[in-house]
């Protein structure tokens, strides 16, 4: 179920791949994508690709609640490496908006959201404690919020349970999982063996195996050694 491969080049031109095909097709098309250490060059292949962009509508599994600009911001990591040449044709709808609070934008932006699914294709990562989006094993609202027919499309996260420690809005379970595709980037030994329990051990339970052991969306999980 793992799919390896020798470097981190290999591994994103792999998905690269995937998530081109699931876009090529005729017809609006919808791209969740993540961000992170290991995504950029997976943006960077996908802004280069012969697409028509202009037919496809991005948006972010989960965002930090910081300005655009600022260093931890996925929506402008995924304007300066996806949005670019040919992929800036795209239509970005971002989850922070103008809301004052983690806990508006998540209910701002559950309608455009909803708009958009089922999803294409999805990329997402996962921490080296298993979680998923912004969704941690620490937050008392973890299981509603990781359900596959939960009540929200998205929240907002106070207290984030991994580094940077700043607010954020995430998708949910729900929202995650509706979709024809769903490409697992993985990098590094210790998060091989995260996905490795999870495979083996049903009691094992992090975020992520929430995401594998759910029926809605198909997930290829690509790995390579280089940390990701």
């Amino acid at each position: 179920m793992i799919e390896a491969f020798p470097n981190a080049d290999a591994a994103a031109d792999a998905v690269a791949a995937a998530l081109v095909a699931q876009l090529t097709a005729p017809g609006p098309k919808h791209l969740m994508v993540t961000g992170g250490r290991g995504p950029g060059p997976v943006y960077d292949r996908l802004a280069r690709t012969d697409l028509d962009w202009s037919r496809v509508t991005v948006t972010l599994s989960d965002d930090r609640f910081v300005p655009l600009g600022a260093p931890e911001s996925n929506e402008q990591m995924v304007r300066d490496r996806l949005l670019q040449g040919a992929g800036a044709a795209a239509k970005l709808v971002p989850l922070n908006g103008e809301a004052k609070t983690p806990d508006d934008a998540a209910r701002a932006i559950e309608p455009a959201i909803r708009a958009l699914l089922p999803f294409d294709a999805a990329l997402l990562g996962m921490g080296p404690d298993g979680h998923i989006a912004s969704l941690y094993a620490t937050d008392v609202r973890a299981a509603a919020n990781l359900a596959a027919d939960g009540q929200r499309l998205a929240v907002g996260v106070r207290s984030p349970g991994w580094s940077p420690y700043v607010p954020r809005v995430s998708l949910t379970g729900r929202a995650l999982y509706d979709c024809k595709l769903i490409v697992l980037l993985v990098g590094g030994d210790d998060k091989r063996a995260v996905i490795e329990q999870i495979l083996a051990d049903p009691d094992f339970a992090p975020p992520a195996a929430a995401l594998l052991r759910q029926t809605r969306g198909p997930v290829r999980i690509i790995w390579s050694p280089d940390a990701a």
